[in-house]
Parts: C-alpha cells; structure tokens; sequence
C-alpha cells in the first residue's frame, strides 16, 4: 500500500489556498518527502504527520518553487527535532543549489546534522526485498529533471489449502516456505516452496511527476501505474503559453494517463489563474479516473482497489503539534 499526501499543490507561487509543491510518500517503514517548497515545514504540522523519520527528500529538479523550504527545515530539524542525517537525492544542478541556499541559511556554522547530498539517473534508485524505487528523466525547460516511480515488487501467495493437503504444520516452517526455502517435515518428506505458492502477483505502482513540457516521452514511464501523479499548470486555451514555460495542460496530462493505461490520475501543480473545476473538466473529459488534489489530500493505493482520497487532517492528529508516526 501506498499513502500520497499533497502538502502544496501550486505553480509557481503560492495562493490562499494552494501551497508550494511538496508532497509525501509513506510505504511501509518508508516516508519520502518529493520537493520542499517554501513552507512546507508548517505544512507537515498542519497535516498531522510532522517530522518523524521524514529524512529521505527526492528531488524532481532544482527550481526555487521546489527547493527553497530545505534551509528551514533543515534548520528545524537540526536544532528542535531529533534528526541526526537528512538525505537529499537530485539532479546535479539541483544539488549545488541546495548547497548554495544551505551555505546562505547556515553561513559557517554548523547545521547539527550532516547533511548528504546523492546525484541521482535513471535507473534503480534504492530498493528491498519488497519494494523499489525507480527514476526516469523529465523534459522541463532545459532542467535536469527527474520523475519518480514506486513499486511493490511481485509477490507469490502463500496457498494454505495445499500446504494443508500436503501436512505441512502452522508455525515458522511455513514463513520459510513463502521466503523461498525448501523445508523438511518430521516424516522425512521435503516439501518445495513450488508446492504452496500461486503465481506472482504484481503489486502496486505509483509514478510521480513534477514539471513538465512535454508527455509523449513519458507513456513507457507511467505505463500501467495504479496511480499517476503529475503537474496540471494550464488549461488548453493556454497551450502556448504552458509550452512557452516547459508546463504541461490539462489535456496533455489525461492524454499521457489515457496512452500509459494508468488506472488513476492526480493533477497537481496548478496555476492561481485556475480553480481546481476548470482543470478537472478538461482533463476528464479525456481521462474520466481523474482528480484534482488539494493540499493536505490523501490518496491511498492498494492494488486491485479502487484508489482512496481524504483529507489527512481528518485523521484526528492535533495540529499544534507534530504528529507520531
């Protein structure tokens, strides 16, 4: 399962109601934080989730809109929170302007935390026995810029009917067999993972994009995603003046999740000269599976469900104070 929470959702600058982009990825034991823009910090204590083991940020690209929250909370979480290391993954380009805006917020002092800095390509970004990150390039405005898909690999179910056909008793012989070893029962019979698991079934996928130009390159990326997450910036009646900007429309963004066969498309990155219907009824219109997130939006994933939205304020967390994981 998969948990998107939208902190900030809009272009450029921030708005009443939008915040600057930054959005984060919870799956498992695992919490990513995609792009920090200026007040993201109060963002996290709005939404309840806080701090906690929030020290892996992935980088889409090295825009101000996207990066210029990292001194603060680098700030917060060297001197108030507990957080020894902050992991930043990015383009080059984008790294040495996090470097440079550290240097600025911090000077020659000391941040109380190390901070590292890890180029990212594409390929395998980091990866368990259960679940992996992957990074594919993004066309924007001349950027290095990069998108992100998460996946959980597939799994072989664990069959009890047979392992009970078979005699092969509860307990921790039978989590052997689901992790792929052969085991040997008191009868002298050796029983076959084989002999108890169904086929691989393939688990949930998330892709996430930020800016972007262009889509057609993006298709073999998002292809089949349970969830596509991308930036709306423009409604058609604009297309010159989103690719004059290396933006991507409304229609653009449905046409990519249409061609890729994702099952759900989010739209984020909106301009303050749209409200949140004008892109949702261009893009459904294309791409019926289609929302418009909001900040402090949820979506949930799990495969072979449909996804789930809430406000993640709603779950009951006191907003005046980091929440625990």
């Amino acid at each position: 399962m998969f948990e998107l929470i939208f902190l900030g959702t809009s272009a450029s600058a921030p708005s009443a109601q939008r915040g600057l982009p930054a959005t984060v990825l919870i799956h498992r034991e695992y919490r990513f934080l995609i792009d920090c823009g200026e007040g993201t910090q109060r963002q996290l204590l709005r939404s309840g989730i806080g701090f906690k083991r929030l020290d892996r940020i992935l980088l889409t690209h090295g825009h101000l809109d996207h990066i210029l929250g990292l001194g603060g909370l680098a700030s917060t979480f060297g001197r108030w929170e507990t957080m020894e290391n902050m992991e930043i993954y990015g383009g080059a380009w984008a790294l040495q302007r996090v470097r440079d805006l550290m240097r600025i917020v911090f000077g020659a002092g000391e941040t109380r935390m190390r901070i590292s800095y890890h180029p990212i390509a594409p390929g395998v970004l980091m990866e368990d026995d259960l679940f992996q990150v992957s990074v594919f390039p993004v066309d924007h405005r001349g950027a290095e810029s990069f998108g992100f898909s998460f996946e959980e690999k597939a799994r072989r179910p664990f069959l009890p009917q047979k392992a009970e056909a078979l005699g092969v008793p509860v307990g921790p012989i039978r989590r052997d067999l689901v992790n792929g070893k052969p085991v040997s029962l008191a009868d002298g019979r050796t029983i076959q993972p084989d002999e108890v698991l169904g086929p691989a079934v393939q688990g949930a996928r998330l892709v996430f994009v930020g800016d972007a130009g262009r889509v057609d390159d993006l298709v073999p990326y998002a292809a089949g995603a349970d969830l596509l997450a991308i930036e709306s910036t423009y409604i058609n009646e604009e297309r010159e003046v989103a690719a004059d900007f290396g933006h991507l429309t409304a229609s653009q963004a449905a046409w990519l999740a249409r061609e890729a066969g994702v099952k759900y498309l989010v739209l984020h990155h909106i301009s303050r000269r749209y409200s949140g219907r004008q892109i949702f009824e261009e893009a459904v219109r294309i791409f019926p599976d289609t929302a418009v997130a909001k900040d402090f939006d949820l979506f949930r994933v799990v495969k072979h469900k449909p996804v789930e939205r809430e406000d993640v304020r709603q779950r009951g967390e006191d907003e005046s104070s980091p929440a625990q994981p």
